[in-house]
């Protein structure tokens, strides 16, 4: 795998209703002994809003019936930078930047791990990662949730759906459509998935709490997911 390993937090994974401290531990601990096994890899976490995102916004629409889509991002960013400080905080001396909200103008980084959060309304943080795995010349980005591959469409509304191994950008992006809306439930967003696309980048979305396939992952094994990648 590349030196620098992007990895897209899906909230789910970092702050699910009841903050697993355990899990978090256990990642730190398997993330630094990663890189302490080669002193020019490079890690950048872009974490996700999750439960605190999904409750805030829930009571502004129950407050608001016109909720404008705007200040749902908004509520949906201000809770991926109280995660992503939650996560620099975890990761403690390895993380020497503050958290990065605008990713656009970030080529480098002060020590070994770069935490980034949400930067403004139109796309989730898939974008964000997008544009720093452009701007760090990575090729692959790491977009872990709480599934542990793409469905051909949503098994909780779909009996049919099956598990993917691998999908072309073209296939991903009709499923997933072309419209961002706020709190959109998709693996990968549909604004993210336009510029991947274009830059031919590979996603792999796995299941971000299983960290005996994310180390197969990291280490070129056999693993559990779903590729997405250039046609």
């Amino acid at each position: 795998m590349d030196k620098i390993q992007i990895l897209d937090l899906g909230g789910s994974i970092v702050a699910p209703e009841v903050i697993d401290t355990k899990f978090l531990q256990k990642m730190r601990n398997f993330l630094l002994s990663w890189l302490d096994e080669d002193e020019e890899r490079r890690l950048i976490l872009i974490i996700g809003g999750g439960a605190p995102a999904r409750k805030y916004q829930t009571a502004f629409r129950e407050t608001d019936s016109n909720s404008a889509e705007a200040e749902l991002d908004w509520i949906g960013i201000m809770a991926t930078r109280l995660n992503a400080q939650l996560m620099k905080a975890v990761m403690g001396s390895a993380c020497q930047d503050p958290v990065v909200t605008d990713p656009t103008h970030i080529k480098s980084m002060k020590g070994r791990v770069l935490v980034a959060a949400g930067w403004k309304p139109g796309f989730s943080t898939d974008y964000d990662a997008v544009l720093l795995a452009e701007n760090f010349k990575a090729r692959t980005i790491l977009n872990l949730s709480n599934i542990k591959k793409v469905y051909s469409a949503d098994p909780n509304l779909d009996p049919d759906a099956i598990p993917l191994d691998s999908l072309s950008w073209e296939e991903y992006q009709q499923m997933c459509g072309h419209t961002w809306t706020p709190g959109k439930n998709t693996p990968f967003d549909p604004v993210a998935t336009r510029k991947a696309r274009d830059l031919k980048l590979k996603v792999i979305a796995a299941d971000g709490r299983d960290l005996d396939n994310l180390k197969n992952i990291f280490y070129g094994l056999n693993f559990t997911g779903t590729v997405i990648g250039p046609e």
